[in-house]
């Protein structure tokens, strides 16, 4: 179900969000138009330190967005959740 909100392990919390969208210097209107969704979205995404309450779609977005500017996002594993530049 595509506007259901992802339980999947994988999910990216609001903290990755903000940080992967620092270290590409964009602002939330520059994700939010990279990822084809609305500013509100991104903003209601980013205070969450946790797993957001966004929908599946539009977490996804997100996540392709912030990948195809070179953003690799760290698991859980150990070490804790994160995010880094893709070597």
């Amino acid at each position: 179900m595509i506007n259901s909100k992802s339980d999947d392990a994988n999910e990216i919390t609001g903290a990755q969000i903000r940080a992967a969208r620092a270290l590409v210097n964009w602002s939330a209107k520059e994700l939010a138009k990279t990822a084809g969704i609305g500013v509100a979205t991104v903003s209601r995404a980013e205070v969450e330190d946790g797993t957001t309450s966004l929908t599946t779609a539009n977490v996804r977005a997100i996540r392709q967005a912030l990948e195809a500017a070179g953003v690799e996002f760290v698991s859980k594993n150990g070490g804790g959740v994160g995010v880094r530049f893709r070597t």
